[in-house]
């Protein structure tokens, strides 16, 4: 799999730039706090993993640092810029967000999903590039055989894949990903993180929401852990994923062993049996 570094255009930033900063961010709804003090940075060429159990924030974090809601306090910014100070066509173009389910109500075909994802860059000189963009797109997720195929016939793993591929067609410097790999079967959950990884080897920023904690540990270069919406730990993926402290979160004892061949961390719960 082989992806074009994103083309220069003004407010792209240079590799390593912090792209997003959030700082104790909180939010309250209906008077029940989903955020309690979080914290996120994240720069132009690493993968971030939001890690954390069931009801952590995880992706309550990703809608904030997606500027779809705005923290009761706490401050999030792009650029160095307040997110709140975006107009939204502008932030379209610096941010994709992957929620966790796509849908559509109309048969659109899926070729034509993923070409919704240039939408930000219609009327600028990026948009000569359209056609290559989602090509390039449909083929690094593996659905360019279904392009014609209507978005709701597909099913739950192909419309992932074809979610994903509206996003990488956006081509912003930030992509915020809320579990991509949940709908998919191993291959296919293997190639989304390969595609994270190559997006942040061409200088974007990526925050991906995981619950396989032997995917974070493969492919994220620092792990953000939650609980009870806050920030218990930010750090890279051997300082962050100790037994000790997953066992504490998760609420239930795991072992972190070492890859025989690559020495990556595998996370597995302990088990009688």
């Amino acid at each position: 799999m082989r992806l074009r570094t994103r083309p220069e255009v003004p407010g792209h930033p240079a590799a390593g730039t912090e792209l997003l900063t959030a700082g104790a961010v909180r939010l309250t709804v209906g008077g029940r706090e989903l955020l309690a003090g979080a914290d996120v940075r994240v720069a132009a060429g690493e993968v971030v993993a939001l890690l954390g159990p069931n009801g952590a924030g995880k992706s309550t974090l990703l809608s904030v640092l997606a500027g779809d809601l705005a923290p009761t306090a706490g401050e999030v910014r792009l650029l160095d810029r307040p997110l709140a100070g975006y107009r939204p066509a502008e932030l379209a173009r610096h941010r994709a967000l992957l929620p966790q389910s796509a849908a559509l109500s109309f048969p659109f075909p899926a070729a034509e999903v993923v070409r919704m994802g240039r939408a930000p860059w219609a009327g600028t000189a990026a948009a000569a590039e359209d056609d290559a963009v989602v090509a390039e797109a449909m083929a690094a997720t593996e659905c360019a055989a279904f392009a014609g195929r209507p978005f709701t016939a597909l099913s739950g793993g192909e419309r992932a894949r074809v979610a994903l591929a509206r996003v990488l067609a956006q081509r912003t410097a930030l992509l915020l990903l809320d579990e991509p790999t949940a709908a998919l079967d191993l291959r296919h959950q293997e190639l989304v993180l390969r595609v994270a990884r190559a997006r942040a080897a061409a200088g974007d920023g990526v925050v991906v929401v995981l619950h396989d904690l032997s995917l974070a540990a493969a492919y994220a270069d620092r792990v953000v852990l939650l609980t009870a919406g806050a920030t218990v730990a930010d750090g890279p993926v051997a300082e962050v994923l100790r037994a000790p402290l997953l066992s504490e979160v998760y609420g239930h004892p795991v072992e972190v062993l070492a890859h025989p061949r690559t020495g990556v961390p595998l996370i597995l719960p302990e088990r009688d049996r």
